[in-house]
């Protein structure tokens, strides 16, 4: 798997949110919950691949799969 940079991990991760809403208690809820918007205690922050968040790996690779379409 490539790694993703944070700074586009966070885009994707803010993208999710604003599509989806955070729902109580889902992993979005959880993630911004605990976090507290510090992206190092964010569920996608994971170095140096930063691949810690399911949501944000699968819309990274779907942007990815377009792009090379």
């Amino acid at each position: 798997m490539k790694p993703l940079p944070e700074d586009i991990a966070f885009q994707i991760c803010e993208q999710i949110r604003e599509e989806k809403g955070v729902r109580l208690f889902s992993q979005c809820w959880g993630c911004v919950k605990f976090s507290k918007g510090d992206i190092k205690k964010m569920c996608f922050y994971d170095p140096p691949n930063n691949r810690g968040c399911t949501l944000v790996n699968k819309q990274y690779e779907s942007q990815m799969d377009n792009q090379n379409k």
